[in-house]
């Protein structure tokens, strides 16, 4: 598999509990949770979606061949500016891992646009508070 096959498969999997929009090749548009991906053939599933006529659907099951297209409605969290957040409390103790999707502080605490997913004590205290003051002020934009 080529680099660019793997980051596209990166960019779908990232969408995955995101909200989507999808459009098939047979004119029908819906919108939801994009609940699984099979990237072997492109097919999705979509949770609690909608269809153009406004109908509420428990789960959503396209085929690959007729989806045309997947927009992503979510702006895509920000791991960076997190990162660069945590370097001011914690210099040169913050190592971002985008492509994974988490930021390791100190070698012992582990973030992700989650929160803190592992470690304790007062460090990983720390860390998910500066977590919670930055989804604050991005809320609050």
């Amino acid at each position: 598999m080529s680099i660019a096959q793997r980051k596209f498969f990166t960019e779908i999997t990232a969408m995955v509990d995101k909200d989507v929009i999808v459009s098939t090749t047979t004119g029908k548009t819906y919108s939801g949770t994009l609940a699984g991906v099979n990237p072997d053939t492109l097919s999705l599933v979509l949770s609690e979606a909608k269809d153009e006529k406004g109908k509420t659907l428990h789960r959503v099951f396209l085929n690959g061949n007729v989806v045309a297209q997947i927009l992503s409605i979510e702006k895509p969290f920000d791991l960076k500016a997190l990162a660069d957040r945590l370097e001011k409390v914690f210099p040169t103790m913050v190592k971002l891992y985008e492509d994974k999707g988490f930021i390791w502080v100190m070698d012992k605490v582990k973030v992700t646009e989650k929160g803190v997913v592992e470690g304790s004590g007062p460090a990983a205290e720390r860390v998910q508070r500066v977590y919670e003051q930055f989804i604050s002020e991005i809320k609050g934009k």
